[in-house]
């Protein structure tokens, strides 16, 4: 029998459905052939929010919710600046001025706060790390008998339960029965800024839902992998009349519901630069705000470094220390106030003793650097000179080699010089190349210059004239990524890291 013996229906399957017993080897063709159907896909993409240019999503409810007490939300997000508030979503009774929020405040407490009831509620816990996403599930159910069981925090899967309240008195929570203002009809729905036009979202934010008239557990949006790490996967359940589902998957459209409901949000300062393939399952590195002296600016998700004139020259880091494998990133010169660019880049290790305050000073903080005027130092000895200087839209890359040991500097896709070597990188100032790991680093070498550079890990926040990705396939880059090299994501660090 085609079964195996087991009685039970065999059916075809369909590209959504099989059903029926089937047999291993059956199960293999129809995989192997592309008629097994597979699972949907979480979004592959996320929208990165710049709080300088005041970015946010909006929409008005133009139908009655299908619960004005009960509804789930559900939402992925990076944060680029750890130190101040920054709104995920807020429902907005204009009329009424009575609201419902969730937000980060800037000491990095989740905060779930409403104008009715009143609700006000502050984790203890923070959520203080640049480079994680984190998973928010926020459940609603007024209609509860128990305070507590009105509204449910979870974090990356975890149900949050020590809670306070904004004075860090008792949690307030909502009275019985009152509303949450996230699906009235007429009222307004705000992503990444509150009404009034404060707490502008700095950082990235990935497949949105707001699921109207359901308290959802995390389980419906993320699962615990093998490894225990809390993991997205689609949501198939139903969204009620004021629900939504963001993917910001369509660069010409980031605003598009990908719900049965078409409620699509009106962009505001958005634009298809700012859709970024930094998301959950392939996470990133950026420029590091936690080391960041008062000598530099972070912007665009952390992929922005401006320097002004009262730079002290010290240097502004990446997220990610690199300890094996071969590693690609680039560099554009945006704007500067020089004709020649008054910059230092490379790597530092991330045992370097020279550290004052949060920043390594001038190129002592690098282990290897390009400095502007044509120079390669190793630390603070000059290792190869005479190789041009840097202007405005020079794309500068770099290729670390930790099976070699070397890193080698390109501009525009030329090579710069010769490899540097990190092997003298043992002891001394220098710290030891096998003893912190590797991490990129940028600096002014000019305290009179003001310039700003982009930084390309692979999901750059600038526009790519040609696209170029790693041989895994990751990365958009300007120029072609060196043969065996790869872009700094979590996914190429799960192979090669």
């Amino acid at each position: 029998m085609a079964n195996g013996g087991i009685i039970g229906t065999v059916n075809n399957p369909t590209s959504s459905t099989a059903t029926g017993v089937w047999q291993q080897e059956e199960q293999y063709e129809a995989v192997r052939d592309g008629t097994w159907p597979r699972r949907a896909l979480f979004t592959t993409k996320s929208l990165r929010f710049n709080r300088g240019s005041t970015d946010f999503l909006n929409r008005t409810m133009g139908t009655a919710g299908t619960s004005d007490k009960i509804g789930t939300y559900s939402g992925w997000v990076k944060r680029s600046t750890t130190t101040l508030d920054g709104m995920f979503f807020e429902g907005k009774d204009l009329a009424a001025n009575n609201y419902t929020q969730i937000y980060f405040i800037a000491s990095g407490k989740l905060t779930i706060y409403g104008s009715t009831g009143p609700m006000d509620l502050v984790t203890t816990a923070v959520f203080t790390d640049p480079s994680a996403w984190y998973h928010l599930v926020v459940a609603f159910d007024t209609t509860q008998g128990t305070a507590s069981n009105r509204v449910k925090i979870y974090i990356n899967g975890t149900q949050i339960t020590s809670i306070t309240n904004g004075n860090g008195d008792a949690a307030q929570y909502p009275a019985q029965n009152s509303t949450i203002y996230f699906g009235v009809n007429g009222d307004s729905q705000l992503i990444g800024k509150r009404n009034d036009g404060a707490l502008y979202w700095n950082g990235y934010m990935s497949e949105i839902i707001y699921v109207d008239g359901q308290a959802l557990a995390p389980t419906s949006f993320g699962v615990a992998n093998s490894d225990g790490v809390w993991t997205p996967i689609i949501y198939t359940g139903s969204f009620g009349n004021n629900g939504f589902n963001l993917q910001f998957e369509n660069a010409a459209a980031l605003g598009t519901d990908s719900s049965p409901n078409g409620n699509t949000f009106t962009l505001n300062n958005l634009t298809s630069i700012d859709q970024s393939t930094d998301y959950p399952v392939v996470n990133y590195a950026t420029a590091n705000p936690l080391t960041l002296s008062t000598d530099a600016t972070l912007t665009e998700g952390n992929l922005a470094i401006t320097y002004g004139t009262a730079s002290t020259r010290r240097a502004v880091f990446g997220t990610v220390a690199m300890f094996n494998g071969k590693w690609f990133w680039e560099t554009k010169i945006t704007a500067t106030s020089q004709t020649a660019v008054e910059i230092n880049l490379g790597i530092s290790n991330t045992m370097n003793p020279e550290l004052t305050g949060n920043a390594l000073v001038s190129n002592n903080g690098f282990s290897v650097s390009y400095f502007t005027g044509g120079y390669i130092y190793i630390g603070t000895t000059q290792s190869q000179t005479g190789l041009g200087n840097l202007a405005v839209n020079d794309v500068i890359g770099c290729a670390l080699d930790l099976t070699a040991n070397t890193i080698q500097f390109y501009k525009n896709g030329s090579t710069l010089g010769s490899a540097a070597s990190l092997t003298s990188q043992t002891t001394g100032e220098l710290g030891g190349g096998d003893s912190g790991g590797w991490t990129p680093a940028w600096s002014c070498s000019s305290g009179g210059q003001t310039f700003t550079a982009g930084v390309n890990f692979g999901s750059p926040s600038f526009a790519i004239s040609s696209g170029n990705a790693d041989g895994n396939g990751y990365g958009n880059f300007e120029y072609a990524v060196p043969s065996g090299f790869y872009a700094i994501n979590t996914a190429n660090l799960a192979e090669f890291g």
